[in-house]
């Protein structure tokens, strides 16, 4: 079975996280969401953007990356900002592009930046465009692949970005029925 880490800190966006996970784990996909902040205490539920809480596996510092097959990163600025600032997170994310798949969302292909694996071809939410200052933006497409590294706009393609994730780890043809049983035609 794939298995796909999506780290989470504080501020993320909601709507980008659950969907990824949602539509990762119905195309068959083991996912494991990592905290990076010790203080959340023992309940590991992370808040995002929006107050909505959303309940951890693990600490990222308990992460061995020949674990999983990719990882995920949402956005949502507050939670952009500390996982690019996390010595652990920027690790991971070289190893991960190195040997694996690495992936991020909205404004966390900031964070790929900062760790210098941002792939030549990118897109990202639009008002994250500047801040990121990387050549190889493309604003018309809602989910881009450079080798191995996939990309994706913002909220409102989650769950697009999340059937790529399913096609490129498991197959068109899980991809498909996970995309018809959700009625996602515009994907």
């Amino acid at each position: 079975m794939a298995s796909v880490l999506l780290p989470l800190a504080a501020g993320f966006e909601e709507v980008e996280a659950v969907g990824l996970v949602d539509v990762m784990r119905r195309g068959g996909i083991e996912v494991r969401i990592a905290y990076i902040d010790d203080s959340i205490g023992h309940g590991k539920v992370v808040v995002g953007a929006n107050g909505i809480g959303v309940k951890a596996d693990t600490s990222i510092k308990n992460v061995i990356s020949e674990d999983f097959d990719m990882m995920v990163l949402p956005g949502g600025w507050g939670g952009t900002y500390a996982l690019a600032e996390n010595k652990r997170v920027l690790e991971l994310v070289k190893e991960f592009k190195e040997k694996k798949v690495i992936g991020a969302m909205c404004a966390a292909p900031f964070v790929l930046k900062k760790a210098g694996v941002l792939g030549n071809d990118y897109t990202c939410y639009p008002g994250a465009k500047d801040e990121i200052d990387h050549p190889g933006y493309r604003e018309d497409i809602k989910v881009v692949t450079d080798g191995n590294v996939m990309t994706s706009r913002g909220p409102g393609t989650a769950v697009c970005f999340g059937l790529a994730i399913v096609e490129r780890l498991v197959g068109i043809e899980s991809m498909q029925a996970v995309k018809d049983g959700m009625l996602l035609d515009y994907c």
